[in-house]
């Protein structure tokens, strides 16, 4: 039996082309796709025609998807992405794009379970915890 993937699913209230190319500088992001409401063969809703329907970028081996989504303005929240990194330096390096014009909510640091970790609130609202696996948690 297959198992599931699971992909996260981001709705960027009207801002996923900004985000799309801020993920490819912070976090070498490459965007698979991208499809407007104005390619949608019901048509668009009204206002919504050059807004992103449906968007897909990988940063590694994960997926992500993203719209700007329908006119909801709901904060992202109850959830974190989480990159798991080799060295403390792309701690830092993922942490400090990151949090360029976002919130710190834990700063770079040694904790029991990882040599480095740290956690940022985009600022596009999506949560981040970045950090070095111990071996343990490998």
């Amino acid at each position: 039996m297959n198992l599931p993937k699971i992909e996260p699913y981001i709705m960027f209230n009207g801002r996923t082309e900004e985000a799309l190319e801020f993920y490819k500088t912070a976090l070498g992001a490459n965007v698979a796709c991208i499809m407007k409401f104005s390619d949608c063969p019901e048509g668009a809703p009204p206002g919504q025609e050059d807004k992103v329907m449906h968007a897909a970028f990988t940063v590694g081996d994960c997926t992500i998807m993203a719209s700007d989504g329908c006119g909801e303005e709901e904060p992202i929240s109850g959830i974190s992405l989480s990159i798991s990194v080799a060295t403390n330096e792309e701690v830092d390096k993922f942490f400090d794009a990151l949090a360029k014009n976002g919130e710190v909510t834990m700063p770079a640091g040694e904790t029991f379970w990882s040599p480095r970790f740290a956690m940022v609130k985009d600022k596009f609202g999506v949560h981040w915890m970045i950090g070095v696996l111990s071996k343990e948690c490998a």
